[in-house]
């Protein structure tokens, strides 16, 4: 395969909505909030007993965190246990109108 057999496309960002996926902008936040958890995690070398330990949150939960297994977590859950991992959290809320596929420039 050549570079002239490839096609780049251009992402929005949000590879949930590249995908068209129905609650994008959930899913998007939920995986920024878990990353940040797992960030905080492996900097402070915890392990989920660990981290179960220091916060009261059942290891399971930050199993299915690290495994990227968040459709059961809801945003104000993750936040608190960011908040019991002693990270202070602040969130930005943009709306605007949501645009259609075919609307969309470079939509896959």
């Amino acid at each position: 395969m050549t570079d002239d057999d490839m096609e780049l496309v251009r992402g929005s960002g949000n590879v949930y909505r590249d995908f068209e996926r129905p609650n994008a902008g959930l899913e998007q936040a939920r995986a920024i909030i878990a990353a940040k958890i797992i960030g905080v995690l492996d900097d402070r070398h915890l392990s989920t007993r660990d981290a179960e330990k220091l916060t009261g949150v059942s290891h399971s939960e930050f199993s299915r965190i690290r495994n990227a297994q968040l459709r059961r977590f809801t945003l104000d859950r993750m936040i608190a246990i960011l908040g019991k991992l002693d990270e202070d959290v602040e969130v930005n809320v943009t709306f605007r109108p949501r645009q259609h596929s075919e609307d969309r420039p470079n939509s896959l």
